[in-house]
């Protein structure tokens, strides 16, 4: 396998150990990144460490420090740090199985693909791999990795098996903090009917590749033909929302789901409402869009 991986050990079950290695099953291919570059000489630009009141300093003054209170600090040094590091163990033991859906979406933070280490262990991985799909449950455990431990959950994948690392309790905030002041009132019915018609009529299988991100493959584009501009400027039109009537401040919820339903862009009420000089408008600016 061509990935390097990001763990190799063993999963642990009770008396049971299934020689493993794991792998990132995600990637950061679709962000583009750049650097800051000083246009007369078109070299990149550096950083250098300061200190205020006192300027440049040389790195190997430069300690690690916590703040414990407004500009007071705990210094510690690398050995110190050091000290109190895990040892990187070789055994994910899983400890605890629980009910997929128990383990709220917020907890997940990123997916790692997990192999058997050879085929000696292939047999042990689809035991588990099946037990898991079967119950419909996640096995839980802490991984040692890079002196830190991190709460994982196991489940299955396919023909293979999923590691997820799991946020702990205190990196997650409390949805009761933001939702408080939202209304529990009912809705009326014949607005749940409506809007669930409309779901039912967009629903669909999930396929990934159905989706792009519209900025990064028009920053692809812009730094493509500025490549081959020669240093002219280059600007990409892209195609804004139609604009918004803003005729009346009141919602009339109920024609725009029946639009929606009926597959119209706005509801006949807004229409009415739209004031007739600024009709004209859009219908300018739409052939000037289509051009780009």
């Amino acid at each position: 396998m061509a990935a390097r991986a990001y763990w190799k050990g063993q999963i642990r079950l009770a008396l049971v150990s299934i020689p493993v290695e794991i792998y990132p099953a995600t990637k950061s291919g679709a962000a583009i990144s750049f650097r800051q570059i000083h246009e007369p000489s078109g070299k990149p630009v550096k950083y250098e460490k300061t200190v205020p009141g006192i300027g440049a300093i040389d790195t190997d003054d430069i300690v690690k420090g916590y703040e414990t209170s407004k500009g007071n600090y705990v210094l510690l040094d690398e050995e110190e740090i050091e000290a109190v590091k895990l040892e990187s163990k070789r055994t994910l033991e899983l400890v605890q199985f629980v009910d997929a859906g128990e383990i709220d979406i917020l907890y997940y933070a990123k997916p790692y693909y997990v192999v058997p280490a050879d085929e000696l262990a292939e047999e042990a991985y689809i035991v588990l791999r099946e037990a898991l799909s079967k119950s419909k449950k996640v096995g839980l455990g802490q991984l040692s990795v890079r002196g830190q431990e991190q709460l994982v959950g196991l489940r299955p994948c396919g023909r293979g098996l999923v590691l997820e690392v799991l946020r702990y309790a205190d990196e997650v905030n409390k949805a009761a903090n933001y939702f408080r002041d939202v209304g529990n009132a009912k809705p009326d019915a014949d607005l749940l009917d409506l809007a669930a018609t409309l779901i039912d009529k967009k629903s669909g299988k999930f396929d990934a590749s159905e989706y792009h991100n519209h900025y990064v493959d028009a920053l692809k584009r812009v730094i493509a033909k500025k490549a081959k501009a020669k240093g002219k400027r280059v600007l990409e039109d892209v195609e804004e929302p139609a604009p918004v009537s803003r005729g009346s401040n009141v919602i009339d919820l109920m024609a725009a789901l029946k639009a929606s339903v009926d597959g119209k862009k706005k509801a006949p009420a807004a229409e009415e409402k739209k004031p007739p000089a600024k009709k004209a408008a859009p219908a300018k600016k739409a052939p000037a869009r289509k051009r780009a």
